[in-house]
């Protein structure tokens, strides 16, 4: 056997693993997230008063549990990517519409779009995956409480393009390929909630469809776009 076979057997051995590890840790870690409740409320009604040292660690507890609980999700989502799901023609307009309707998209932002090209052929679950990280990542890093996020697709020369741009704060040029690698945050995680698996997650999935992605420079109106290529017909 050769040392690529090896190499994608034992890749495809560890994202096995991680797909069980995250689904079954993730069951048992979504329960703990209500011991903390229960606890607290059997103190109440047991007639005691909680301290603020003890409500704060109550309060530390939960959150370290929910950051587990969302690394666990997006490792599974990361897993997940190419599996159980078929190819198919899939509507640009219909996929954002899902999409918009499961993200928590805040009030004060709105996401355009300009699919010049309609649809491609791609798995339906992560075109999903794919359109759901890209918004919510702008918003999550956006350093204002309201912003613009655009989408686009076109057929240039044999390639559909589509882009993905906001008017965040933008990447600065020497974290632009870090942004992409699993588990990386370019800030603290008590500052920006997150598993630093958004753009991973992205990655993954453009590349398991033969496509390629790359920063662009941004114009007058976005500071950050991202391009993803895919060969017409693949």
């Amino acid at each position: 056997m050769s040392n690529v076979a090896v190499e994608h057997n034992s890749s495809k051995d560890f994202e096995d693993l991680v797909y069980l590890l995250s689904h079954d840790v993730g069951n048992s870690v979504r329960a703990l997230l209500e011991v903390p409740q229960w606890i607290k409320e059997d103190f109440v009604s047991a007639g005691h008063s909680m301290s603020k040292p003890m409500a704060e660690n109550f309060d530390l507890l939960e959150t370290q549990t929910r950051r587990l609980d969302r690394m666990l999700s997006d490792l599974l989502a990361y897993s997940r990517v190419g599996r159980l799901q078929s190819t198919r023609l899939v509507d640009f307009h219909e996929a954002l519409d899902l999409v918009l309707d499961q993200v928590s998209l805040p009030r004060s932002f709105r996401v355009t779009h300009d699919f010049q090209c309609k649809s491609m052929k791609f798995g339906e679950h992560d075109m999903l995956t794919l359109l759901s990280a890209l918004i919510s990542n702008a918003i999550k890093h956006h350093d204002k409480s309201s912003g613009h996020i655009h989408l686009s697709s076109l057929t240039l020369a044999g390639e559909i393009v589509i882009c993905v741009q906001d008017d965040g704060p933008g990447i600065a040029e020497k974290y632009r390929d870090r942004v992409f690698e699993a588990m990386s945050t370019l800030k603290p995680r008590d500052e920006v909630e997150g598993s630093g698996m958004g753009l991973a997650i992205v990655r993954k999935i453009v590349h398991n469809h033969g496509g390629e992605l790359a920063w662009i420079e941004p114009d007058a109106q976005f500071n950050t776009a991202l391009e993803m290529r895919f060969k017409i017909g693949l």
